[in-house]
């Protein structure tokens, strides 16, 4: 089961500057860089850009990021002077005096935010990379501004008649498919975001949106809060149970906090997962435990319990101008799902075998616990605890075994590997100093056709934690892929926070932190493999997106892969055929566990938007309603509500968090096809589909038609269920 962040969570804006209003400023808050980079426009060529956050970039590979130059000082002059220039830009292409066109209208808007698209590439770094107090002070300085911006282009009425007879005129006389579908998303974006609205309706829209973008900055800071500000040390009479490795580096975080010493479990899921599943310290399990999933609810002034009020009666409000009964409704209108009714259907086919499984997973693990006389009753920082426990007993399978075979190094080697079997990408280390980074620890590549040796783009890798970098792991690309003015070439990267090794020492990850590798890598590669003209085609249906990460992960489990990348960190031999074979019968073990805590946020995520929001506390609300799911009180949702940040951060994934399973369902459909193939999963002609349809157009094609081209007809959920070995539905 999907436990990643990625392109929101990719944190990503998924349109060009000129969609910005359109998602609530989201991609502003969260990380905003998927925008055209380098290169200037005709209308603004000749403009002067004094500002170092909005110049053209240049240096080698069609221009890069001056990571190395970036100052917090031109963040907010830079940020005033770029909307500026953007709305004149705007107001230009409102008030020609030509008709309407497709070339004078939409295509105009595709050129005419790149200085600021550029600054928003630095805004992304400094907002999930590289926070500090300072850059938060400004990020809630200029929420208001960014949210004005964003109404004044929605709102521009004059804006919109032209879009409007663009759309109308392609109705009667078909443009180009990708010009249609282009301005299809573009007269909808504006259309479902109020601009039909008469003006009372209008000001109080502006209104709405500019105190949820502050309160959508509040929450997420408030959560970064949290993860700083909650460490569990631990001293040498409290390790029993934990893998050398990860010692070193709990040893080597306390350090760096200034606690030499001692140990260190930082509140983030890479630090604390491996600890609950390994210590034997119950008490101190219970601790790192309550840190991680208390973040965003510890009252004072970093508690968000009243932000989720307030944003869920915001939010209500605002779509309720627009004639929708709930956000949810209003939300899916242009995703796969389409209704929040269908969404539900698909998770509550799966709820029920979820909590079987469950139920089936705790009477493992307390007969267990009975059995080696610990005298407990499962909780919530027990399960992975015992459940490592019970996969060694049922499978012989020890995960600090396997881990000891999944070095962060070769797992490059081998998703750079599968690149080349399936895109035939080849990936070249840049030298240090060639192309501008904004830490020491961030690695570039050039990525390369393997046959001709054209040039493609970069792949930036930031793979630890550190102070001021949020958690989790996601993907964004700083300058995404287009043809329509001069062809852009990609610059793309991934996010971890793997725990950094002592010096000398290896980075040994999990078999789970090694799939969400190989996960965020196949959002990279989506970026990569880009063939659109317009910028705006590169972003895409947030239920749809994690479709093609979700099908990477299944490369990691391939013999190719296996056989010569997981090796021994010490003897460099191949993990044991035995091993593997132990690896693949536990395949669906504690798929209880992973499933019912990602669905019960989704569930929540969905129970959020569509109830009334007259007056609502979370805290209540979220027991509730999980006491009326049944909900096991050995675990807990994956995201609690306050801090759960795909869908109070920003509004990307909000009324869409079960869109990872919308996506998992193609992805287990999509995965049978290549293992029905003669070549399995790296059959030429399947792989020729898949980078076709699934990953080159992007949104210049319907996902369910993209997909029905990849497939031959529509994904089922049959394969799904097999999948997690749940029954599958008759």
């Amino acid at each position: 089961m999907n436990r990643k962040y990625t392109i929101d969570h990719m944190k990503t804006g998924l349109l060009s500057l000129s969609f910005i209003a359109l998602i609530g400023c989201a991609q502003v808050q969260e990380n905003n860089s998927n925008q055209q980079g380098s290169g200037t426009s005709a209308t603004n060529s000749s403009v002067a850009l004094d500002n170092q956050l909005l110049k053209e970039w240049d240096g080698p590979f069609g221009g890069v990021p001056a990571f190395d130059k970036m100052d917090l000082s031109d963040l907010k002059p830079g940020l005033e002077k770029g909307m500026a220039m953007h709305l004149a830009e705007i107001d230009k292409i409102a008030n020609n005096p030509e008709p309407a066109t497709f070339e004078n209208t939409i295509l105009a808007m595709q050129r005419d935010a790149q200085p600021l698209g550029r600054l928003f590439t630095f805004w992304g770094i400094w907002s999930s990379n590289m926070s500090t107090g300072e850059f938060r002070k400004i990020q809630g300085e200029v929420s208001g501004q960014l949210s004005e911006y964003g109404s004044k282009i929605t709102q521009n009425e004059r804006l919109f008649k032209r879009i409007k007879k663009v759309y109308q005129d392609s109705q009667k006389k078909p443009l180009a498919p990708d010009q249609q579908r282009l301005v299809q998303l573009t007269y909808e974006g504006f259309a479902m975001n109020g601009a039909e609205l008469d003006e009372g309706a209008k000001k109080r829209y502006a209104e709405i949106n500019k105190e949820l973008s502050k309160l959508h900055t509040d929450f997420a800071n408030n959560v970064l809060a949290d993860e700083e500000g909650y460490v569990t040390y631990f001293n040498d009479s409290q390790t029993s149970g934990l893998p050398e490795s990860y010692l070193n580096a709990a040893a080597k975080a306390a350090e760096d906090r200034e606690n030499p010493g001692l140990f260190a479990v930082t509140n983030s899921r890479s630090s604390m997962d491996p600890f609950l599943t390994f210590s034997d310290e119950r008490d101190l399990r219970k601790k790192v435990w309550t840190n991680y999933y208390s973040r965003g609810d510890n009252g004072g002034d970093k508690d968000n319990n009243a932000i989720i009020s307030r944003i869920l009666v915001l939010r209500d409000e605002r779509v309720a101008l627009l004639g929708h009964d709930n956000y949810a409704e209003w939300r899916l209108q242009n995703r796969m799902a389409k209704t929040p009714e269908r969404a539900l259907n698909l998770m509550n086919a799966v709820w029920p075998a979820a909590l079987a499984r469950v139920e089936e997973e705790v009477a493992d693990m307390q007969a267990l616990a009975d059995q080696m006389g610990h005298d407990i009753t499962i909780e919530p920082w027990d399960y992975r605890y015992y459940a490592e426990k019970v996969r060694k007993q049922k499978y012989d399978l020890d995960s600090n075994e396997v881990k000891q075979y999944l070095q962060l190094d070769k797992l490059k080697q081998a998703m750079f590997f599968v690149a080349g079997e399936l895109f035939n990408y080849n990936f070249t280390p840049v030298k240090a100093g060639t192309v501008p980074v904004f830490h020491p620890d961030v690695e570039v590549w050039e990525v390369t056709d393997l046959d001709s040796g054209e040039h493609i783009g970069l792949w930036y890798l930031d793979a630890f934690g550190r102070k001021g970098k949020r958690s989790g792991a996601w993907a964004t690309s700083y300058r995404s892929h287009s043809t329509f003015d001069g062809k852009r070439t990609v610059l793309s990267s991934n996010n971890s926070n793997f725990v950094k090794p002592a010096p000398g020492e290896p980075v040994l990850i999990s078999w789970d932190d090694a799939e969400t590798f190989f996960h965020e890598f196949g959002h990279a590669l989506h970026f990569l493999a880009s063939n659109v003209r317009y910028p705006d085609l590169n972003g895409g249906v947030r239920d749809y997106t994690e479709f093609q990460s979700q099908l990477l992960e299944r490369w990691l489990s391939t013999d190719a892969v296996i056989n010569k990348y997981l090796v021994h960190h010490e003897t460099g031999k191949p993990i044991p055929a035995e091993l593997i074979a132990k690896i693949k019968k536990a395949a669906t073990f504690n798929a209880g566990f992973s499933t019912t805590e990602y669905l019960a946020s989704a569930l929540m995520d969905m129970q959020y938007h569509t109830v009334d929001q007259k007056s609502i506390d979370p805290d209540k609300f979220e027991r509730e309603k999980l006491k009326m799911l049944n909900m096991p009180d050995e675990i807990v949702m994956r995201h609690r509500s306050p801090h759960f940040g795909h869908i109070f951060s920003g509004e990307g994934y909000a009324a869409a968090y079960y869109g990872y399973m919308w996506a998992d369902v193609l992805t287990s459909d999509a995965a049978e096809a290549f293992a029905e193939a003669p070549g399995g999963f790296y059959d030429d002609e399947v792989a020729e589909r898949l980078v076709k349809y699934l990953f080159a157009p992007r949104n210049s094609l319907d996902p369910a038609e993209a997909y029905r081209k990849f497939r031959g007809r529509d994904a089922k959920i049959d394969a799904l269920m097999r999948d997690r070995g749940f029954p599958v539905p008759q």
